[in-house]
Order: C-alpha cells, then structure tokens, then sequence
C-alpha cells in the first residue's frame, strides 16, 4: 500500500469505491422518503395539465409525505428504495473515485490548495460520468415510486419489482432504453456535483485554512451544509425535467411519447406551468439534500478515519 506525502496510507481505488458506496447506501436510506416525496411532486403537475386542469393531489412536502401514509400505507415512503441504493453503489462509488483521480491529476497548489475552477471542472466531469453508468438504476427507481400513485388512480401496475422494471424496459426498448433520460440526467448530475463536491471541498479546505476549525466533524458538517444547498439550488429545474422525462410513457420504439428532447421538455413546463414550475419540489429537494449530504460526508469522512484513509 502505497503512502502520500505525509505518511498516510493511500488505499486502492477498490477500496474507496467500497467506503464510498456504504456512506452513500446510509444516506440514501435515512432520506429517501424525502426523495419519494420530491418525485411525486415534480410528477403531479404535468398529470393534472393533461387533465385538463384538474386540481393537484397534493399540496406542499408534507400534505404530500401524509397522502402517501395515509392512502398507501408508511412503508410506501421507501418504495422504489432497492434501486435507489443499487443507483448509488454505482454513482457515488464512481464520481468520488472520478473527482479524487482528478483532483490528483489536476493537482493542488503547494500549500494544498484546489483552485475553485479546477474543483468545479472536477465535479461536474465526476458527476457526470457517475450518473451516465448509473442512470439505469435510475430510470428503473422513478418508475418504482410512481407505482404506489398509479394503483390509486386505478391504472395497471408498470412494474413488479426491480429486475421485472429492468426485462421490461429491455424487451420494450432494448438496451439502449435503459439509457432514457440519460442526457437531462448526466446535466443534472453534473450541476448537483457542481454543487455538492465542489462546494464540500472548496468549503472544507477554506474553513481549514482560514479558520481555527480542525479537520473534524464540526468542519466537515458546516461543508457539507453548504454543498446541500448550492446543490439543491443548482440541481433543482434539471431534476424536474429529468424526473419527467424520465416517467413519461414510450411508444413501440421506446422513443419518449409527450417530450421529444430535455429542452421540449423545458419549453413545455414553462408554458404550461410558468418558470416556477421548474423549482417545483425545491423544498422537499433541499431538505433531502442536506440531511444526506451531512449524513454521507460526515459518513464518509468518519468510514475514512477508521479504515486509516487519509482524510477528502
């Protein structure tokens, strides 16, 4: 095992792949009733324009988090969980590995300082790149947590299952409709990343220069803080159009039916709904995001420490 400059033992990529899979299925799993919450919010609004105008299920984040428990029961809250966290293993094993090669590529100042603009690069291209290679898990966990709705509107379930989602987007649309969405999803990804790796390293590393804070979890919390909500900010209108691209139904050749690319589906939010459709589900979407942004990095940094990783 290799040691960097300060002595510190530096582990395989295998290895940090791992530690940043197991922060990220911690988080995912205390906030993804939030997530659920979000996707059926951004959904509602398009379902009642093509019905002509008929009133919204329901109202704000938590008239939408009680609907759910009351109508379909609270475990409800974690449908669409399994690939949520499978899309994770994925994504955040990927763009952590990703932003650290390139933040060791890139290279720091000699007083140990990441350039913004390079940290910024860095997080998007990681981001990026993780959610391209996850976007299937993706597709497959927003058609799961729109199944619990579809049974209350009287309409057949689409799926049965994570691996029955996965045969039936392939004998639908072939391999490459696993794919739907990717290009709105990967936009999205690199803005969240933007927002969040960026922030969370550039934060953390100035906190650390600038201040009397110690690299402990005092720091890493008012980081992470911060990354929640730029990323939220940032990430919010191209997870509305991602969100509905990805949910909307598809004909034999697996081709989108109600939008025909991101930017259709943009134009068509904010004709129909005003721009404000697109920070529709902001709220539920910072306050996911920032309670599992503050778990996973302080997750992460902790799982770093003990296995004598140095610390991001």
């Amino acid at each position: 095992m290799e040691e960097d400059k300060s002595g510190v033992p530096q582990w395989p990529r295998v290895s940090k792949f791992i530690l940043s899979a197991c922060a990220a299925t911690v988080a995912e799993m205390v906030t993804f009733p939030l997530d659920l919450t979000k996707t059926r919010l951004q959904i509602q609004g398009e379902v009642a324009l093509r019905q002509h105008g008929s009133q919204a299920a329901y109202r704000g984040m938590l008239g939408t988090a009680l609907g759910i428990v009351r109508e379909e029961g609270p475990l409800k809250l974690w449908q669409g969980a399994t690939p949520a966290v499978y899309r994770h293993i994925v994504y955040s094993g990927v763009r952590m590995v990703a932003y650290e090669q390139l933040r060791d590529v890139l290279g720091r100042s000699e007083d140990d300082h990441f350039p913004l603009w390079k940290a910024a690069i860095g997080g998007m291209l990681a981001g990026a790149v993780g959610q391209f290679m996850a976007s299937p898990t993706d597709l497959v966990k927003v058609q799961m947590q729109m199944e619990g709705r579809r049974r209350l509107e009287g309409k057949p379930p689409r799926v049965h299952g994570v691996y029955h989602a996965f045969l039936k987007i392939v004998s639908e649309g072939g391999i490459r409709a696993l794919w739907a969405g990717w290009v709105p999803n990967v936009q999205r990804a690199a803005l969240v990343n933007l927002g969040d790796l960026t922030t969370y390293d550039t934060v953390k590393h100035f906190l650390l220069r600038n201040t009397s804070l110690q690299d402990t979890s005092l720091c890493h919390g008012l980081a992470s803080t911060c990354s929640g909500l730029v990323a939220a900010t940032m990430g919010t209108p191209a997870d509305v159009i991602k969100t509905r691209i990805m949910n909307q139904p598809r004909g034999p050749n697996g081709r989108g039916i109600l939008y025909k690319s991101s930017i259709d589906c943009l134009i068509q939010s904010v004709k129909g709904e005003g721009f404000i459709s697109l920070y529709k589900g902001f709220l539920p979407t910072w306050m996911r995001m920032a309670p599992w942004s503050m778990t996973f990095w302080l997750s992460f940094e902790q799982i770093r420490k003990t296995m004598g990783i140095s610390s991001f």
